[in-house]
């Protein structure tokens, strides 16, 4: 492939896209479909959508990964296949729920277990606890990254993550907590600042996570309650998430690259 024909490939060629939607007490099928048009916005983008890790032929020929999950882990094995893919190059856009472990307890409690510590260090950090959905302030920790560059402090609905830091991360937004998280075994939080979107780079590739976006319907809580009487959209409602995500769709596709 001469110069020309390389420069050509950068700017109009095929991106292979897995998308990954699954899991427990969120409604998947619309993040899923919102997750899908955004992808579709760009027709280099081509996109296979599963509901585990499973086809790691697949993952490890893509150029990009996006998850929205909840309670999907991995296999050790398709952890460290993951692992390698990133270093190879490869870029992951983790969404919410990706990084979490929930276990109901006899008392009514949410645990969320260290049971899975290779991939809690590959995405950078485990979800702990979270306060009952209610507004909370994102402030931007590094104005000048190009992902985030331009966005302004704002105010959203949602579920505030509380997480342990499990790698050294490049923090992009965060926002402070203090109190209570009631239902959860780890109940009591002091005063401090919890990422919201961060970088956590691994050799030539990287994960970009974004704690934001719970959505539920009405029968997405089965078995524990077999109809939630509302719908809840959260961040899905705001424009500044949707900036957000298609800053890290574009950024995990290689989109943002000048194509010289």
């Amino acid at each position: 492939m001469d110069q020309i024909d390389a420069l050509a490939s950068k700017q109009t060629g095929r991106i292979d896209c897995i998308l990954i939607a699954a899991g427990k007490y969120h409604d998947i099928d619309f993040a899923r479909l919102e997750l899908l048009k955004l992808l579709a916005e760009n027709q280099r983008i081509r996109v296979r959508v599963f509901e585990d890790y499973s086809n790691l032929e697949a993952i490890c020929a893509a150029d990009c990964l996006v998850t929205y999950t909840c309670e999907v882990i991995p296999s050790l094995e398709q952890q460290v296949a993951l692992r390698s893919w990133l270093e190879q190059g490869g870029r992951w856009y983790a969404l919410h729920g990706s990084n979490s472990i929930l276990r109901f307890l006899d008392n009514g409690q949410v645990d969320t277990p260290n049971w899975a510590p290779h991939f809690m260090q590959t995405l950078g950090s485990q979800f702990a606890a979270h306060p009952p959905i209610a507004p909370f302030r994102v402030e931007v920790a590094k104005p000048e990254h190009p992902l985030v560059q331009g966005i302004e402090p704002f105010e959203v609905n949602d579920e505030q993550y509380l997480m342990d830091m499990t790698a050294d991360v490049e923090v992009l937004l965060e926002t402070r907590f203090e109190g209570e998280t009631p239902g959860f075994v780890r109940d009591q939080w002091l005063a401090e600042r919890h990422p919201v979107l961060y970088l956590r780079r691994h050799g030539e590739g990287a994960v970009l996570y974004l704690t934001l976006g719970h959505c539920r319907g009405h029968y997405d809580l089965r078995p524990l309650m077999d109809f939630w009487p509302q719908v809840d959209r959260c961040a899905w409602e705001h424009p500044t998430f949707y900036q957000l995500l298609r800053r890290g769709l574009h950024w995990a596709a290689r989109l943002d690259q000048p194509a010289n």
